[in-house]
């Protein structure tokens, strides 16, 4: 059984909501159906990234939503988040694991090697991407594609979230071709309407 509860994995950037306040974004994908949420929060000190990371904390909690923290596995302890997400820079998952426990824990993966060293060691759930061309995050890897993702799929058994570029006009085809789950950050909150741009997803 998944440890995903939804094929679409919504992730909450404050640098990523085009001027609104990062709760009112988060608040607007909960009401859309979004049941697992990441919180991506780069180049903030960890007093910010910890207020914010427990103001997401309640608003997921009240909804019943799935909260990852992303890097930091001090932030996700502290707030209570049901998992860490894990970058390769990151601290490494063999060190994370004693400290979250039970908590999942998630891997940013670039090849269906570093998949399947993610899963040897324990990872709940990878990251795969970029899928297609994006501007969000500068990864220093070209698209991955749907062929990779494929081959990951054949190689590992635990989840797997495909990330970089994907939309609604593409996360069926990753959704097709192995992944359990969709990442999503501006394509959630480009649009006027995020909570609209959710049910889209999850309900096209």
């Amino acid at each position: 059984m998944s440890c995903l509860p939804s094929r679409l994995y919504a992730i909450a950037d404050p640098a990523q909501t085009g001027g609104r306040p990062l709760a009112s974004v988060i608040d607007a994908m909960l009401a859309g159906g979004v049941t697992v949420l990441q919180l991506r929060v780069k180049d903030r000190p960890a007093d910010e990234f910890l207020r914010l990371a427990l103001a997401a904390r309640e608003r997921t909690s009240r909804q019943g939503c799935l909260f990852i923290v992303n890097d930091r596995v001090d932030i996700a302890l502290a707030a209570r988040a049901d998992g860490v997400h894990l970058g390769q820079e990151d601290l490494p998952l063999e060190a994370a694991r004693p400290l979250v426990g039970d908590k999942l824990i998630g891997v940013s993966t670039h090849s269906p090697e570093q998949a399947e060293e993610a899963e040897r060691g324990g990872a709940d759930y990878v990251g795969f991407g970029p899928m297609f061309p994006t501007r969000t995050k500068e990864t220093g890897y070209a698209s991955r594609g749907l062929s990779m993702l494929e081959s990951v799929r054949r190689r590992v058994r635990i989840p797997i979230v495909a990330i970089g570029g994907v939309t609604a006009d593409n996360a069926a085809q990753t959704w097709n071709r192995g992944a359990d789950a969709a990442a999503m950050i501006s394509h959630l909150t480009r649009g006027e309407d995020v909570t609209a741009r959710v049910r889209q997803i999850l309900d096209p």
